[in-house]
């Protein structure tokens, strides 16, 4: 939302003179003097109405048949609904006047309408005829146009109400398509109507200047910018305003662009990151929600461009490539789009398998533009996931008929191979975005941190009302071959209590929603700075940050070490400094150290310094799972003495526990390498959706929860943990842990040092958390450090090491004897000491990157 008291009504709307080109290697743009005025317009429009109705080429298919029936069904349903005398109201069900998303669905109505009369119908099309190129119909729409603006849209005074999505980028988005669509009517009707609309919307773009957007405003970023500027050249395409489209094109390059955290561009963070994260809303992890959205406008743009001046025909592969394997298959688990990567996104309905559609509908898109090798890859990994039955994808749903096309050309194609674009064995630490994903062949473990630089967890506009924890380590474990929507989606964020998120240590108390607190969906202070969108609304209500520079980890090959400092939100200091007003209520949070070590068959989680400073009972959750109230799930363990355990019920010091859901054909195994009383609790519940998200369907969710969790009390000194996770983890691997001379060994759980040793697989990882020298075996790390010291091939030890604080200029790890370097490395310097090999690794300005270097000789792990 964004508050109506930033109203500001502009007064000339041009976008001056064309800017030169923002250099991109896949998309390049000519040269102003270099594109005639009009030289493109009618490409541009062609490509633009093909990429919402089709041409005469693919709505030949039968295969679009489907598509374009559902248009023209579409639009006939809402020519039914439409006034002929309209008052308050266009459509039926939608008054105007108050309601914004009424009046974006109305112009959307219109768009349909307009999208139904533009479609190609060529000899074979089996879709009715009556409304394709009908202009009487086509006048109704821009009649309809005209007395939206007169009544509703014209007046920036009176408009602006609600939330600002609606008035900057949605109601501009269906208003340019319809005028783009009905461009030639538009002509022979109402010339004038097209230029009126624009310079209405240039108005609209309150955060802007001079009637364009402002890349140093905080608003015109990431995904957001991409939409408005790829309205902006749809508007320059319908005006024939090279000058428009040129300048949109070369801001909205800006957002493709990688981010250098240390070189801020107009100081915006929000975009893509080196080692694949996607930021929006300035510290949210988000590629599973705004990501998307951006992908499905730089698909769009691309598409759009073809053949003109505007765009060369250059190689797109290594960028589409690039963001397809690095950041947005590494966040899609067997088809199901993690929760952990959509901000307030993870409470609505519409999510999962859902999310990944749209990644397909961009992949077919961007293909035909990749090149070699990379179109392949693309196809390929359409495939795979069109054969993920859970995803069901509907080619119906997606915008374009074109694409309806190509994909039916992929999936029929007997000669593109299925293929996930990632390997089954693979680790992707995502320390730009605070975020762990862990691939084996079984399963996909996701994990969500929150640091000074990301936010602790997303709430707006009643979306996400219960987040606090979603950011202190809370995990999902995908097991393969599951239906994910069984598992996790809207279902668990409902169903599971926001303190027992399966990987949190929370303090037991009640909370309050905002909407509860304070009667709305936002904090209203205007005399305090609190708006709807204010700076101190997104700091403090809408995505607070952590207060703990100590977030990362290290990455060698497929294994990861991830760690973190839980700590309060930026809300609750800011509260008890006196900075907040008294009626604001923030929470205190507990306190602990954890560290994840992501190896093969299991994921060791030690936790440390479990406390609370004001006195409260605190609990950490091992796991928290869903079923089918219907399901045959039962708990069984083995507890240290030789008894069994079946529960629910308290576990006393258990060597391991079992869930298992026969139902679904899914274990997970609980290995436990220190004394614990664990409560086991399998209890049905019912809620409705609507706890997570004021707007969703009255809709009761009845599951059977499974909690694992470990109850610290205040009057105990800090509590410490140290278990293994082990996805699909059979009886007799999980009696093989105890004793075992092969499985992880613990090294160190304490505040200062935690540390794992994997004998099989020639392994040592370790996070220190304090100044001074930690010993880890015959390894010496200096000060806060992520490490993983492993046996290569060939008679050598690889190290890898990263900086989880980002504030660290260099690390030094020693190791005994002398280790000649096996070939020189940027970023590490060796140095002989007394008795060993000093190895001091440059982490100045690497953002949490790992850096790596390979000795001679064994013998350290």
């Amino acid at each position: 939302m964004r508050d109506v008291s930033r109203r500001t009504v502009l007064k000339a709307a041009g976008v001056g003179a064309a800017v030169a080109a923002v250099g991109w290697p896949q998309i390049r743009l000519a040269a102003p003097s270099a594109v005639a005025a009009g030289a493109d317009d009618q490409t541009l429009l062609a490509n633009i109405t093909a990429s919402f109705v089709g041409t005469s080429a693919t709505n030949a298919d039968p295969v679009v048949q489907t598509k374009l029936t559902g248009l023209y069904r579409t639009a006939k349903s809402n020519l039914a609904a439409m006034a002929t005398v309209p008052t308050t109201q266009l459509f039926n069900g939608l008054p105007l006047g108050t309601n914004d998303a009424n009046l974006t669905s109305t112009y959307l109505k219109l768009s349909q309408i307009a999208f139904a009369t533009a479609m190609p119908l060529p000899s074979g099309s089996t879709v009715p005829t009556d409304l394709a190129g009908n202009t009487t119909v086509q006048n109704r729409v821009i009649d309809a146009l005209s007395w939206l603006y007169d009544n509703y849209f014209g007046d920036q005074a009176t408009g602006y109400y609600g939330n600002w999505y609606n008035w900057e980028i949605g109601i501009p988005m269906h208003a340019s398509r319809t005028l783009a669509v009905l461009h030639d009517r538009l002509e022979a009707y109402r010339p004038d109507l097209a230029a009126t609309y624009v310079h209405a919307m240039d108005l609209y773009l309150r955060s802007g200047k001079n009637g364009d957007v402002d890349l140093d405003s905080r608003f015109d970023t990431g995904a957001n910018l991409a939409d408005m500027t790829t309205n902006r050249i749809v508007q320059g395409a319908v005006l024939g305003d090279d000058a428009r489209i040129t300048k949109a094109i070369a801001d909205q390059l800006t957002v493709y662009d990688t981010i250098d955290p240390y070189n801020l561009q107009h100081g915006v963070t929000d975009g893509f990151y080196a080692d694949g994260s996607f930021i929006q809303h300035a510290s949210v992890a988000y590629t599973g929600s705004y990501g998307t959205g951006l992908l499905s406008r730089v698909a769009a743009t691309i598409a759009m461009l073809d053949g003109t001046a505007y765009a060369s025909n250059a190689n797109l592969a290594a960028q589409v490539n690039g963001w397809m394997s690095r950041t947005f298959a590494p966040v899609i688990a067997q088809g199901w789009m993690m929760e952990m990567i959509k901000g307030r996104a993870i409470s609505r309905t519409t999510t999962g398998y859902k999310d990944a559609v749209s990644v397909v509908e961009s992949a077919v898109t961007l293909f035909a533009y990749a090149g070699s090798p990379g179109s392949g890859d693309l196809k390929s990994y359409v495939k795979y996931l069109h054969d993920i039955p859970q995803v069901a994808i509907d080619p119906n749903s997606f915008t374009s008929p074109t694409s309806v096309q190509r994909y039916a050309e992929i999936v029929s194609d007997a000669s593109i191979p299925a293929a996930d674009l990632l390997p089954q064995q693979a680790t992707f630490v995502f320390n730009a975005m605070d975020r762990n994903v862990h691939r084996r062949a079984g399963y996909t473990f996701a994990l969500s941190r929150s640091s000074t630089r990301i936010s602790k967890y997303e709430y707006m506009s009643g979306e996400n009302l219960l987040p606090w924890f979603q950011g202190d380590g809370a995990h999902y474990l995908y097991l393969a071959g599951d239906d994910q929507s069984q598992a996790y989606g809207v279902d668990y964020v409902t169903a599971v209590q926001p303190y027992r998120l399966g990987g949190v240590t929370s303090p037991v108390e009640e909370r309050k929603t905002i909407p509860e607190l304070y009667g709305e969906q936002f904090y209203d202070n205007p005399a305090a700075g609190f708006t709807s969108s204010s700076v101190s609304q997104n700091t403090y209500v809408y995505f607070p940050l952590g207060t703990n520079d100590y977030s990362g980890g290290a990455q060698l090959g497929a294994y990861a070490v991830a760690g973190m400092v839980q700590s309060d939100d930026a809300a609750y200091v800011a509260k008890s400094r006196g900075e907040l007003p008294d009626d604001f209520v923030a929470y205190a949070n507990s306190r602990s150290q954890k560290s994840w070590f992501m190896f093969d068959d299991e994921i060791v989680v030690l936790v440390a310094g479990v406390t609370d400073l004001h006195g409260r009972d605190v609990l950490t959750t091992i796991d928290s799972r869903i079923a089918a109230t219907t399901d045959d799930v039962s708990v069984t363990g083995s507890l240290r003495g030789g008894a069994s355990f079946v529960g629910p019920g308290s576990a006393s010091n258990p060597r391991w526990l079992q869930y298992a859901n026969a139902t679904r054909k899914t274990v997970v195994g609980y290995v436990f390498f220190a004394d614990a009383a664990v409560d086991v609790g399998l209890q049905d519940v019912q809620r409705s959706r609507q706890l997570v998200r004021a707007s969703n369907p009255n809709t009761i969710v009845s599951k059977n929860v499974f909690s694992l969790s470990v109850a610290h009390a205040a009057a105990e000194s800090p509590g410490a943990l140290a278990y293994a996770i082990v996805p699909g983890g059979g009886v007799d691997a999980l009696e093989r842990y105890d004793g075992s001379t092969t499985g992880p060994v613990i090294l160190a759980n304490s505040t200062d040092l935690q540390a794992v040793r994997h004998p099989q697989l020639g392994l040592v990882a370790a996070n220190s958390y304090s100044i001074g020298t930690h010993q880890v075996g015959k390894l010496s790390i200096d000060g806060a450090a992520s490490v993983i010291v492993q046996d290569a091939d060939g008679g050598r030890t690889t190290i890898a090491v990263s900086d989880p604080t980002f504030g660290r200029d260099e690390i030094a790890v020693t190791v005994p004897g002398r280790r000649p370097v096996v070939a020189p490395h940027d970023g590490v310097t060796v140095q002989s000491v007394t008795g060993g090999t000093r190895l001091v690794f440059a982490t100045h300005h690497a953002y949490g990157a790992t850096v790596s270097v390979t000795l001679q000789g064994q013998g350290i792990v």
